[in-house]
């Protein structure tokens, strides 16, 4: 599958989750969608000026790229996920531990106010809930890291040679 088939593809089957997706398929779009945003990005500075440090750049162009291109990208990555044997809610894993991350961090933050406001100590409970909060976003970065990392590698990954669970090998 070459680069125009890939785009073509991944756009007609934009809210398609089921059946695979080849790597072909998938990197090329892949590519698209960088080499757009890029485009997107300097037709936006060209028309509404570039960021400077005084004045943040306006980026419509850009954003409406991106919104077009989300749900075709997530839905070939999800069926890129079927293709290697993979549940496509893997795709959205790191996503899934970032959502859980500021749940903690919400409900540490809440927590320690709840115990701040029956009568604790704040200079004694400011230091442990730093360390708390400090010691659960480094976790948090390390495991999001890691999923993002295993990620790719199953997005790399060859697909199976025959057909699985998810559907037939997907014509390459």
């Amino acid at each position: 599958m070459g680069f125009m088939d890939a785009v073509k593809t991944c756009f007609a089957k934009f809210l398609t989750l089921q059946g695979r997706a080849s790597r072909p398929e998938y990197w090329w779009f892949f590519l698209f969608v960088i080499l757009g945003g890029l485009v997107a990005q300097m037709i936006d500075g060209l028309i509404f000026g570039f960021a400077t440090e005084e004045e943040p750049g306006r980026h419509p162009i850009t954003l409406i790229f991106w919104f077009v291109t989300l749900f075709p990208a997530l839905a070939a990555g999800w069926r890129r996920m079927h293709d290697t044997g993979r549940p496509g809610w893997f795709m959205i894993l790191p996503t899934i531990i970032v959502l859980c991350a500021f749940a903690g961090l919400l409900l540490g933050v809440l927590g320690f106010g709840a115990i701040e406001a029956v009568g604790a100590d704040p200079v004694r409970l400011h230091p442990v809930a730093a360390v708390v909060g400090l010691t659960g976003l480094y976790v948090t970065y390390a495991v999001i890291l890691v999923a993002s990392i295993l990620k790719l590698w199953w997005l790399t990954r060859p697909g199976d040679t025959s057909d699985n669970h998810y559907g037939p090998v997907p014509t390459r």
